[in-house]
């Protein structure tokens, strides 16, 4: 289990508690980027698990099999979100061709043990305004655990 310095480990819900709207807002991005993964980050105030502002970051690999944050923009938001007193609550990216769980390089780069990883799958719908599959994970030294979406208005 991942141990912070200090020894104490984060703590984990079970359970994202997300709003409406920033499904929506992910889901759009995801169709917007189609064929290309979208990715991006909901932040919130740091050590509360609630997400409140999201940031849609650029795929620096423009891929429809990979995700990279611009490392220009992510360092521009972590410094924001240090001077705001914020962290990643939420990362989140798309998947264009394969079901919405995280895959071996998701696993191997997730660096975030405190976020929950939202995938939205695009691989039946497309751009198209049709439904989508949308999961939370969260992924602890290379353990994936699903987690309950709580979708509130």
């Amino acid at each position: 289990m991942y141990q912070p310095p200090g020894g104490i480990a984060p703590s984990l819900t079970a359970v994202l508690k997300i709003t409406r709207e920033h499904v929506d807002a992910i889901i759009a991005h995801a169709r917007e980027d189609h064929p290309d993964e979208a990715c991006g980050v909901i932040v919130g105030s740091e050590g509360t698990d609630v997400p409140t502002r999201l940031v849609r970051m650029i795929n620096a690999d423009r891929s429809p099999t990979f995700f990279r944050f611009d490392p220009q923009e992510q360092f521009e938001l972590y410094k924001t979100m240090s001077a705001a007193g914020e962290e990643i609550v939420v990362v989140y990216h798309s998947h264009t061709s394969t079901e919405a769980y995280p895959s071996r390089t998701d696993i191997s780069l997730a660096s975030e043990p405190q976020a929950h990883y939202v995938l939205v799958s695009t691989a039946d719908s497309g751009a198209a305004d049709r439904p989508v599959s949308v999961r939370s994970f969260r992924i602890v030294d290379g353990v994936v655990t699903e987690e309950e979406i709580d979708v509130t208005e």
